[in-house]
């Protein structure tokens, strides 16, 4: 039953991706920002955590988990050091993350021949 509430979560996150690509003029790459900074407001307002527990992966995956991540981390980072955990906060949280992202394009760049245009 958990991949199913996985599935069906990411799968609506994803189809309202596609529905903003076939019917708006957005790039793709100003959905994904938008998705990252709605994940963000759902998560600083606490409506994001009920379904990252029920959903589980489906929402913590797409970019909306990401920035629930790190308004999460901020949250808590202010909690413990103050108003300097704005700063660390979101960098503590998403770490793993930015880092995995980071190590996959310095791989893909390796074994990728671009061709100019």
């Amino acid at each position: 039953m958990d991949y199913l509430k996985a599935f069906i979560i990411g799968g609506l996150i994803c189809v309202i991706g596609q529905i903003l690509i076939d019917l708006t003029k957005m790039t793709p790459a100003r959905i994904l920002v938008s998705f990252v900074v709605l994940g963000v407001f759902l998560g600083a307002i606490g409506v994001y955590e009920p379904l990252i527990k029920w959903a589980g992966a489906g929402a913590t995956v797409p970019l909306t988990g990401f920035g629930s991540l790190l308004a999460k981390g901020t949250k808590e980072m202010i909690n413990e050091k103050g108003w300097i955990g704005i700063l660390t906060g979101p960098l503590s949280a998403g770490a793993a993350g930015i880092t995995a992202a980071l190590l996959c394009g310095v791989v893909t760049s390796i074994f990728a021949k671009p061709k100019e245009k």
